[in-house]
């Protein structure tokens, strides 16, 4: 990407299709039901970030409670979705800014300073839930923070990456906007 400079058209489109790529997992975390399961049969329980499920054999109904009665369960989902919101906001600028011919770098720079504030926000949600979690509601049987939890640490981990990548980014200005001579190494006879 770097050899070819922004200027280049399939490039020009990566970080922000990298970053909708993220909004997706992230939709996927706070919409999924699995952050946490029941990892051996009988299978009794079930919880999302929003409530906890159970149900008293393998045929029974679930019973559902929300999580959102408890002060860490909403703290949890309060920093996860402010994390969440702050990376769909960074989209919304990778795209102006990528659209825009001429690339404002210092525009491009806080983009990667606000995916470290999502990241950060993202984290502590993702803390906050297993150890409160554990702690305060029984848990029956062996239990394992399954693929949406999962999908939540991929969304934090891709706003760490992309924000180094969009801070860093700056820094070989010149490259991208091919002001720098090459440099031609031979030797004479």
């Amino acid at each position: 990407m770097v050899k070819y400079g922004l200027d280049y058209t399939r490039c020009r489109w990566i970080l922000p299709l990298l970053l909708g790529i993220g909004v997706i997992f992230g939709i996927i975390a706070l919409a999924g039901r699995g952050w946490l399961e029941s990892q051996t049969l009988p299978y009794v329980q079930r919880a999302s970030l929003w409530q906890n499920c159970r149900r008293a054999d393998e045929g029974g109904e679930w019973s559902c409670e929300s999580l959102m009665g408890y002060a860490w369960g909403r703290a949890a989902a309060a920093t996860y979705l402010v994390g969440f919101l702050l990376l769909v906001i960074c989209f919304a600028l990778a795209i102006i800014a990528f659209a825009i011919d001429t690339l404002r770098f210092n525009f491009i720079r806080g983009i990667g300073g606000l995916l470290f504030v999502a990241a950060v926000f993202s984290i502590m949600g993702l803390v906050i839930y297993p150890v409160k979690f554990s702690s305060e509601i029984d848990m029956t049987g062996i239990n394992m923070f399954s693929w949406a939890y999962g999908f939540g640490w991929t969304t934090a981990i891709m706003e760490i990456c992309l924000g180094f990548f969009f801070c860093c980014l700056p820094n070989y200005e010149d490259q991208i906007l091919g002001n720098v001579k090459p440099t031609y190494f031979y030797s004479s006879p």
